[in-house]
């Protein structure tokens, strides 16, 4: 079993892999659909348009394969435009659908503020307990880079919450779901023990041990 990136030409791959090394778990960066398939966890990375995302996901051919992986009930993360495309809708260049993992939309943050937003802002947990913020003080910083984000349409989803503009969802879960606004392999000691707390989350569904 193993923790696949899914590559869709749309992320950070290497800093990504990296980040996870550094706590101490192996991944496998692919846009294989037999390796993602056969994971004992996922990570869909993202950096740019949520429209550029779906195009590429499904030129790939990875739509009914992410939606067949998060509903099999195995560890599924979202980062930045990751988490952005497990939502119903997104707004960024016209109404694309997401993958519909999570109900809601992506809308732009207010005007009001300088756009994108770009560097550390406060994370606030709201669902503490859950076991992606295990090891974690409240609140702590993390490192942003977004003019989108999640609007708040099932409360039960949100695990923590920034305000930038507005009052936006920083982590969604549910059930085996996981998504992180934010960019963890930038974000220091929190962003780093995030990932290893998944990396936790996929041991325990999984025979996956650490490579450390």
């Amino acid at each position: 079993m193993i923790i696949a990136i899914v590559d869709y030409d749309m992320g950070n791959l290497p800093s990504v892999q990296k980040a996870f090394k550094a706590v101490g778990y192996d991944t496998v960066v692919t846009a294989d659909p037999a390796v993602i398939e056969s994971a004992g966890g996922l990570v869909l990375p993202g950096v740019g348009a949520f429209a550029n995302g779906m195009q590429n996901l499904t030129a790939r051919g990875l739509i009914s394969l992410l939606r067949r992986y998060a509903a099999s009930g195995r560890p599924l993360l979202g980062i930045c435009v990751g988490l952005q495309l497990m939502f119903e809708v997104g707004e960024e260049f016209g109404e694309t659908p997401g993958l519909g993992l999570l109900k809601g939309r992506i809308t732009r943050l207010p005007s009001t503020v300088k756009l994108p937003q770009i560097g550390w802002n406060m994370v606030e947990p709201v669902q503490a307990s859950h076991p992606i913020f295990e090891g974690l003080t409240e609140p702590y910083y993390a490192y942003f880079v977004h003019s989108y984000a999640a609007e708040f349409t099932d409360p039960a989803d949100v695990a923590a919450v920034t305000d930038y503009g507005r009052l936006f969802p920083a982590v969604v879960a549910r059930e085996n779901l996981v998504g992180i606004q934010f960019h963890p392999e930038k974000s220091s000691r929190a962003g780093l023990q995030m990932l290893s707390n998944f990396g936790r989350i996929v041991c325990r569904s999984s025979s996956i041990q650490p490579s450390i």
